[in-house]
């Protein structure tokens, strides 16, 4: 009997676009023997078509597993998952937990620092309440000023000077009401995909040559004109510590099923910084998280079975829980 699969896609954050393409690529590899496909889609507003998950009578909804392709805000910081446990539904990647813990920069860079995983220096600002003197006097040029809960580079700025730092936060303050100001690392930018729950593995590391100042939206999804390089052109010491770096975080933050973990090079220190870990990486067709698992040696087809695979062997494992007495 096939198990039936809801993808589950679009949403109301800035990267509603990425969402649906990532879900088609995810939709069109599915393997039609094992699977039977259900769609939902999330409108801008937030509306669910054609229906929203709801348990029945009896308790089953009559699908078996939820793949939310979600990327960004009410997607990939822990509230659908809460949804989808509410509803007692398997579902593919992080927890509610490992969600909320990945998607917030300042509480990922906090909880990597407290593991002794290198991340580069930071400031956290909340909207309007800040001087921009003192930032500039805390942190050296060039700086990245970020929403603190935003992916795909969305709402992300270089700042080279201390002139260019209002705007990058007037920027910043669309998407969130926390900014995170940090030093900017001179040198390369890398990422490795991490598979798995207990036991999680690392793939071949990948590295992104940008078309751009670095590797913003524009760059990643419109202009096309950046580049990578898989295998990434690393010593063989160097692919090993990546890898260890992404297990490292990936577990520190309570990542399970997927991650991908974005890297920054100092070329002056030969130092790797962790960027930040994204739980719903992109699946489109550009997408680096499937292409470095194709290079590890599993094609896309069998990484997205792995990910239902995973998600079910999570479900039962919480099923062995007691809840109440």
């Amino acid at each position: 009997m096939k198990l039936r699969v809801a993808v589950l896609y679009g949403g109301r954050s800035g990267e509603h676009e990425i969402s649906l393409r990532s879900a088609e690529s995810i939709i069109a590899a599915m393997d039609p023997q094992r699977f039977e496909v259900e769609r939902i889609f999330i409108t801008k507003e937030g509306r669910w078509e054609p229906r929203a998950i709801s348990p029945e009578p009896g308790g089953n909804p009559g699908i078996d597993v939820v793949f939310p392709v979600l990327h960004g805000t009410f997607g990939e910081d822990g509230t659908v998952q809460g949804l989808l446990e509410l509803a007692d539904l398997p579902y593919v990647g992080a927890g509610v937990l490992g969600s909320a813990v990945a998607m917030d920069k300042e509480v990922t860079k906090r909880l990597l620092h407290e593991r002794g995983l290198p991340v580069a220096e930071f400031i956290v600002l909340t909207r309007g309440a800040y001087n921009i003197d003192d930032i500039c006097s805390r942190l050296p040029f060039p700086m990245f000023v970020k929403p603190a809960n935003l992916g795909s580079s969305v709402g992300i700025s270089k700042v080279k000077t201390c002139e260019e730092l209002a705007p990058a936060l007037k920027f910043a303050e669309e998407f969130d009401r926390k900014i995170l100001v940090e030093r900017g690392i001179t040198g390369r930018e890398f990422e490795c995909a991490v598979l798995g729950n207990r036991e999680p593995v690392a793939a071949i590391p990948c590295e992104i040559l940008p078309s751009r100042e670095f590797y913003d939206y524009e760059d990643k999804y419109i202009l096309g004109t950046s580049k990578t390089v898989l295998p990434a052109d690393l010593t063989a010491e160097q692919t090993r510590e990546v890898q260890r770096l992404a297990v490292a975080c990936y577990q520190a933050v309570h990542c399970e099923g997927m991650a991908r973990v974005d890297f920054l090079f100092e070329t002056a220190t030969g130092k790797f910084y962790i960027n930040e870990p994204n739980t719903i990486p992109g699946f489109t067709s550009i997408s680096m998280y499937p292409k470095m698992w194709e290079a590890a040696g599993v094609p896309y087809a069998e990484l997205i079975g792995r990910l239902i695979d995973l998600a079910l062997e999570r479900h039962a494992e919480r099923k062995a829980t007691r809840f109440h007495r």
